[in-house]
């Protein structure tokens, strides 16, 4: 077994000082009692409790986590009948062009997918606003969905498939009962990932957003433009506290699940 070196030591902690410092100085600074963040004037905690006192923050944030969660529920969806139909239907006309365009989002620069779909948006003549940012963020999260669940279809035993069709299950019963089960891991760690990315993103949400669609990103940035406060501190805190939470929970169940 090869023994760590003093020089793999050293490389691991400036690898995750220069990860994880800049996130824990802005957790401690959201407890600083000072409206100078370059200031320190004590522990306090009233900056989450004028956070939530934030009408235009909250309001932002709602908006964020209700178009998450539609986002995530719609690629989830979408993204795993890509990759049910990439993998279970390897010939069929038109399946290369196909790939190419439900990955084409990933290798994609935000700026042009976001100029896109503001084109077509106005091509159209639908309204910016909830659905148009719900519609834009599933457009490009549901490729890093079938990306997850095709490479478990990829290693995915057949031979459970066949038995149940031998049984007499249909090919949708089959899917429900045999196979959605054992992808359930990747389906969901791809809604995980599509909910992250819808949260995290800011270009494009600003491309198709419109009035009452502000999200937390968008906010937060142009506050930040403008000088940065402790309540965006105290904000990005509560926010990886949750994300912290959820990845610890999710890996946790997918131990459980593992024989």
């Amino acid at each position: 077994m090869r023994r760590t070196s003093p020089v793999d030591l050293i490389a691991l902690t400036f690898g995750f000082a220069f990860l994880y410092l800049p996130i824990l100085i802005l957790v401690v600074w959201s407890f600083n009692a000072s409206k100078l963040v370059t200031v320190w004037g004590g522990f306090s905690t009233q900056w989450y409790r004028s956070l939530f006192q934030n009408a235009a923050l909250m309001d932002a944030a709602w908006v964020t986590i209700r178009i998450g969660l539609v986002t995530a529920t719609l690629a989830t969806v979408l993204g795993t009948m890509a990759a049910v139909a990439l993998v279970r239907f390897r010939r069929f006309r038109g399946r290369g062009l196909f790939g190419a365009l439900v990955y084409a989002p990933i290798v994609m620069p935000e700026v042009i997918t976001g100029l896109s779909l503001l084109l077509l948006f106005v091509a159209v003549g639908l309204d910016r606003g909830f659905w148009t940012v719900t519609l834009a963020h599933v457009t490009f999260t549901m490729c890093y969905v079938a990306v997850v669940v095709q490479a478990r279809l990829a290693t995915f035993d057949r031979s459970l498939e066949e038995a149940a069709a031998d049984l007499g299950a249909t090919p949708l019963r089959t899917f429900f009962s045999v196979t959605l089960p054992l992808i359930a891991p990747a389906v969901a760690a791809g809604w995980l990932l599509a909910f992250t990315l819808s949260l995290d993103d800011l270009v494009i949400a600003s491309f198709t957003s419109g009035p009452g669609a502000t999200t937390l990103p968008m906010r937060i940035y142009g506050q930040v433009r403008l000088g940065v406060t402790p309540e965006i501190n105290a904000i990005s805190t509560i926010m990886i506290a949750v994300v912290a939470v959820v990845v610890v929970t999710a890996s946790v169940a997918t131990k459980r699940r593992e024989p």
